[in-house]
């Protein structure tokens, strides 16, 4: 683990020998500054609020030029999503200054409708730039797309490959929602959690790695966004399947059915542009007999980004992420449980849009392995993830 720490710094020294400065990759990057510099307010404007509409079409933002300096009105209420807009604006070539208004007097709006056209929507469907609730990092259970390798779990093995393939797919997106005026969206999110025995302690059967266990996710989230909060609420299934090879090693193993249907809900605070708190609670609605369920659990944990970088020579943005996750379960007599990440995250844009991760991993408590939920563990791994 700590050769595993040393490589994660090393990349990080790395990707600054391609910086020249510390600073946010923007959509605005790719474009030329010769094409736009010397234009006049007009024109300018136009382009401006061309580009806006064509990343952030849904939001029905205006922007007002007057001597390339922008003014921005009708940002979106979630505030992650507006800094990101204004982010966008101020990097564009040919831009001296953004500044947010709370409205477009009467007559820039009659003189900027002679050249900008502006289609006006309520909602998007399929949105993708980003999620409304940000993903829970550590959360070992976060659907997202993962492979790694695994030691020291003396549950499914000492020497195993944890492999995750989930994702989650906004359906639509509701703008200016409520007097608050915040982003509300339904979507759908499924995965799969697979684990992989590859050094076999006693019988194997079958010969070479054995598929100890596979649990099977599908959830319906509702998430709602406004200035630096969001929230979560979601029903989900979850279903657990011991693998053919342990079973075939394990002659006579007393199946059970861990399946359960749940409700939960989750808030997060953007704390700082560094610093992300959130917590939330579940409530299990059904169990499987054979492997019943207590009815309640707690979620709770934090996540920090830092030292963001522009990798020039590769047209990426990059920053280190730590975070730890929480879980205390009833079933589990509200026991101590944690899970803590540190790694290093490249993605095109900052904030928004999918992203690589490179992850090493500590887990102490219990396995969160289908049918041996209730068996205590610890392990230390490292994981390639890519998703929100």
């Amino acid at each position: 683990m700590k050769k595993l720490l040393g490589f994660l710094f090393s990349l990080s020294f790395l990707s600054a020998a391609y910086s020249e400065e510390i600073a946010t990759l923007e959509r605005s990057d790719s474009i030329p500054e010769e094409s736009v510099a010397s234009s006049s307010d007009s024109y300018f404007e136009g382009y401006v609020q061309a580009l806006i509409d064509m990343h952030f079409f849904e939001y029905k933002i205006v922007a007002v030029v007057k001597d390339h300096e922008v003014y921005l009105s009708n940002l979106p209420k979630n505030q992650l999503t507006a800094k990101s807009i204004i982010s966008f604006v101020r990097d564009m070539p040919g831009v001296k200054s953004v500044k947010v208004v709370d409205d477009i007097s009467p007559q820039d709006v009659a003189e900027r409708e002679k050249y900008v056209f502006r289609p006006q929507v309520k909602g998007v469907w399929f949105p993708q730039t980003t999620e409304l609730f940000l993903p829970l990092l550590a959360n070992p259970r976060q659907v997202i797309y993962s492979i790694g390798y695994r030691g020291g779990d003396k549950v499914c093995g000492r020497q195993a490959i944890p492999v995750a393939l989930g994702d989650d797919f906004p359906i639509f997106r509701w703008l200016n929602v409520g007097g608050s005026n915040g982003d509300l969206q339904i979507g759908i999110e499924t995965g799969i959690w697979s684990v992989f025995d590859i050094h076999v302690k006693g019988q194997n059967i079958c010969g070479g790695t054995e598929l100890v266990n596979t649990d099977y996710y599908v959830g319906f989230p509702l998430s709602y966004a406004i200035n630096k909060w969001a929230f979560k609420t979601r029903i989900y299934h979850i279903s657990s399947h011991l693998g053919d090879e342990f079973l075939v090693n394990h002659p006579g193993y007393d199946r059970k059915n861990p399946s359960f249907e749940v409700i939960d809900l989750f808030v997060s605070f953007q704390a700082t542009s560094i610093f992300r708190l959130y917590g939330g609670a579940g409530y299990i609605l059904h169990s499987d007999h054979t492997f019943p369920m207590k009815k309640c659990y707690f979620e709770y944990g934090s996540e920090a980004r830092f030292g963001g970088q522009k990798l020039y020579f590769h047209k990426l943005y990059g920053n280190w992420v730590a975070a730890a996750h929480f879980r205390s379960w009833q079933v589990l007599h509200f026991k101590f449980d944690m899970t803590t990440i540190l790694g290093y995250e490249w993605s095109k844009l900052q904030g928004v849009g999918r992203k690589m991760r490179l992850l090493a991993e500590y887990h102490k408590g219990f396995s969160v392995e289908g049918q041996f939920f209730k068996k205590h563990t610890s392990y230390g791994s490292f994981r390639l993830a890519y998703g929100f």
